[in-house]
């Protein structure tokens, strides 16, 4: 399947995708009765950010997975902002995009477990929009959601890289380590009064 993904084939099905997932974010935001047209270029300039943030690699493990510079909190922005359906979408959006940049692919399953249902897990801060500290909140349900996604990919199909170590707990450590050095820079740059209070002012004009 990797073969397949990386032809000039499977580029172009991953950029319908991707267009359509965008065109699906203004067709659902429409039906909402929300600001359509900023969903859909908040997305796609928010996924062109992440994608860019995403090549700024601070660690990176051996076989997958690496720590980058604040390239999830995009996404988790736009669910913020937009709520969790388009944040989802741009999520899923991302983690296809992502997969074009640096493929790693060894099954069908695995595939949707490490790219698109890992990234679109990022848009489930939406749930969190009107909570106190609902950004922060929202932050780490995101990066939680993605973890599970690596972790049941890493038990079931990278298992042999366990050695004699059991798989499951095996995972939990690998995909903790790059994960928990991303998320905890980004989560103290939320707790930066300024930061946090821009944030909050774009969330509050997009309304």
């Amino acid at each position: 399947m990797q073969e397949f993904l990386s032809s000039i084939q499977g580029q172009l099905l991953a950029v319908a995708v991707i267009v359509a997932l965008l065109v699906l974010i203004f067709k659902t935001t429409k039906k909402e009765k929300r600001n359509h047209v900023k969903a859909m270029t908040y997305s796609a300039i928010g996924i062109a950010i992440a994608f860019i943030l995403n090549t700024f690699v601070v660690f990176k493990m051996p076989q997958a997975g690496s720590a980058t510079l604040f390239s999830m909190l995009v996404i988790v922005l736009i669910g913020y902002w937009f709520g969790p359906s388009t944040g989802i979408m741009a999520g899923v959006a991302f983690g296809i995009l992502n997969m074009l940049y640096a493929p790693f692919v060894v099954h069908p399953i695995q595939f949707l477990l490490d790219y698109p249902l890992a990234f679109g897990m990022l848009g489930i801060s939406g749930f969190f929009g009107k909570m106190k500290n609902g950004l922060q909140w929202g932050y780490l349900a995101a990066v939680f959601g993605r973890y599970l996604c690596h972790v049941l990919s890493g038990i079931i199909f990278f298992a042999e890289y366990a050695g004699e170590a059991n798989a499951v707990l095996y995972s939990l450590a690998y995909n903790a380590t790059y994960l928990a050095i991303e998320a905890t820079i980004t989560f103290a740059l939320l707790w930066v009064p300024v930061i946090r209070g821009a944030f909050q002012r774009i969330k509050t004009n997009i309304a």
